[in-house]
């Protein structure tokens, strides 16, 4: 089979199998998080907790228990870090240094999942599993809770109240992450992928050759950064690591993982607001952005003038040879698309229109089908948008499922919008503005500026991957990105509550000849159009700065 052809039926079979499963996944995470009953688990959970799972939330309560949750598990991770060195199961290690433990705290409590370490020679044990794998786990589980937050409140009408956060948070990661994770892990462990608590200096035989077998759940840590969206793990080089992702089969089931909650949340939003058809519009806007994606990142790279490129057949630096230029690409799409991070090739030595393309899909706001809840609330405030736009055109106030889009409501999701962009381009600016975070650049010019502008779009976005030439290992990068990664990750989460709230007080608006329809391809192609003209007046500029003045040189 020559290397187009398994191109093609590798992201054929992708596309197939995530199709497969939208519906009935869907469904199921519907039935979660609208069950009236809870487990015996879930209630010993909430016992001890203090929290009373019949018990409703108004927005404002839905948003401080995200905060103080998420207070609380930055203080705990910061902790573990901290005292490493006193703890059992460190493997010798001492503790982490302070900024580093802020930077890393933050980011995991995020969804980020930025390294500033050397995972296997700076986190023990202990830190990994009862700190980091945990995050990936329960933050991804707060981004659901605050999409499932939002689409109640699209569905319910003249009230305050939105859910429990304490209850969706434990539904998501006991019924829906930890059940998924398992079989995954289990999948992975078949394909290779070690699982074991070895001496991580213990040295065997593996194919003729002396290595080092790691210890720690590898396996385990890494279905669950997949299936979570989130990057990190036991080695920097993360995904391409031949212990965490071992053959091109082991790497069709990582991309399968970290796509597959997301692009099943649009059906879930369609069963609980009763309107299957607004699910698939939803869910055709996420495809129609990804294929597009995936597509340029892949002739970016095999479609290149250098002269090596050429000579080559394709851009293979960077590269990793057991995935191709096929696989590499389009994980490194989907890593881009989602909130996730986790590399198998090295996004620095991609093409500069390559690389500008992966930073285009974080730009986009991860939408597609974005982070685990993350993708599927930036996508609605996407086309709450798009209503307000057609609104504006035809002279009528705007509409989106019974619910008027008025001042209220664009404000928050207007703020929403620039949240991001504000933390990229101020950090990225006051980087450039100063010599010290200068000189962390590996290069000059247009690809060093690239560097920067990738690492801040990637912690404001909560993404995590990066141009690797950064050495961002530095005091202010530690400070800076951490607070790119904060800010980034709450003041949207904050603002998607607060617009829940205001649909969930009004009454339902009767629809009219004048409502224009959100479920058919004429809106689909709205949101796809207000998603790229929003990303290309708000960061042409900086874009043109970095990548495209490399393309051009």
């Amino acid at each position: 089979m020559g290397s187009t052809t398994a191109g093609i039926v590798f992201i054929g079979s992708l596309l197939l199998a995530l199709a497969a499963v939208h519906v009935p996944l869907g469904d199921y995470m519907y039935r979660v998080y609208s069950s009236p009953r809870h487990s015996r688990v879930e209630r010993a959970l909430y016992k001890v907790m203090g929290v009373d799972p019949e018990g409703e939330q108004t927005w404002g309560v839905y948003a401080r228990s995200v905060l103080a949750f998420s207070l609380v598990s930055v203080l705990v991770l910061y902790g573990l870090q901290r005292l490493q060195g006193v703890l059992p199961y460190s493997l010798g290690l001492d503790g982490v240094e302070d900024q580093v433990a802020w930077n890393t705290a933050v980011s995991f409590v995020t969804n980020t999942n930025w390294q500033a370490y050397s995972g296997e020679s700076t986190m023990g044990y202990l830190t990994q599993m009862a700190g980091l794998a945990v995050q990936n786990f329960v933050s991804a589980a707060v981004g659901m809770s605050v999409a499932v937050a939002l689409v109640r409140g699209f569905a319910r009408t003249r009230t305050s109240e939105l859910g429990n956060f304490w209850v969706d948070l434990t539904r998501g990661t006991l019924r829906i992450l930890l059940p998924v994770a398992v079989v995954g892990a289990i999948v992975l462990v078949a394909g290779g992928v070690v699982q074991n608590f070895a001496d991580p200096h213990t040295v065997t035989t593996i194919a003729g050759q002396r290595q080092a077998i790691p210890g720690g759940p590898v396996a385990s840590q890494e279905v669950i950064k997949e299936l979570g969206t989130n990057g990190g793990g036991f080695y920097n080089a993360n995904s391409a690591h031949p212990f965490e992702n071992p053959t091109a089969w082991t790497n069709w089931i990582e991309i399968f993982l970290l796509l597959l909650i997301a692009s099943a949340l649009p059906r879930t939003f369609g069963r609980i607001v009763g309107q299957k058809r607004q699910g698939y519009a939803i869910a055709a806007v996420m495809a129609v952005l990804a294929v597009i994606a995936v597509c340029a990142t892949t002739a970016a790279q095999v479609v290149h003038h250098g002269t090596v490129p050429q000579a080559a057949g394709a851009a293979a630096e960077g590269t990793e040879t057991r995935f191709g230029i096929v696989g590499s690409a389009m994980f490194a799409a989907a890593t881009t698309l989602t909130s996730t991070g986790a590399v198998d090739s090295a996004h620095d030595s991609y093409t500069s229109l390559g690389g500008g393309i992966l930073m285009v899909n974080m730009m986009l706001g991860e939408v597609a089908p974005g982070g685990v809840g993350s993708g599927l609330y930036g996508m609605l405030i996407l086309a709450v948008i798009a209503v307000f736009v057609a609104g504006l055109m035809v002279g009528r106030t705007p509409e989106y499922l019974g619910k008027r889009i008025g001042a209220r409501e664009i404000k928050f999701a207007s703020l929403y919008f620039l949240v991001t962009p504000a933390l990229v381009l101020v950090g990225t600016g006051v980087a450039m503005a100063l010599p010290g975070p200068r000189a962390s650049m590996l290069n000059g010019g247009p690809h060093g500026f690239s560097e920067v502008l990738y690492a801040f779009t990637s912690a404001a976005g909560n993404n995590g991957s990066a141009f690797a030439g950064l050495a961002a290992a530095t005091w202010f990068y530690d400070v800076a990105l951490g607070l790119a990664m904060l800010l980034g990750r709450f003041l949207p989460v904050v603002l998607v509550l607060g617009l829940a709230g205001s649909l969930a007080r009004q009454a339902p608006v009767p629809a009219s000849a004048g409502t224009l329809p959100t479920h058919r391809p004429l809106f689909v192609g709205m949101v796809v159009g207000v998603a790229v003209v929003l990303v290309a007046l708000t960061f042409f500029p900086a874009l043109a700065l970095g990548p495209l003045a490399e393309g051009i040189r």
